[in-house]
């Protein structure tokens, strides 16, 4: 095995998809313990279900309501 070598000229592979991007977001205890509680049920990890259901938001193309009081 080499010591070093040369990326400098390396192309991205086309043909794999690009990943998920990581973020740190707040979110409500009740939010996380909701969708802990489904993954659960379903037997899938909570930052999945999130995940999928923002997913869906967008191509639903769905906006949030709010209300200022």
């Amino acid at each position: 095995m080499r010591e070093e070598y040369d990326f400098s000229n390396a192309v991205k592979n086309p043909y794999v998809r690009q990943g998920k991007q990581a973020v740190t977001i707040r979110l409500a205890p009740e939010v996380i313990e909701y969708f802990k509680q489904v993954g659960q049920e379903v037997s899938q990890p909570y930052q999945t279900l999130i995940n999928s259901y923002l997913v869906d938001c967008v191509r639903a193309r769905r906006r949030p309501v709010t209300i200022w009081k």
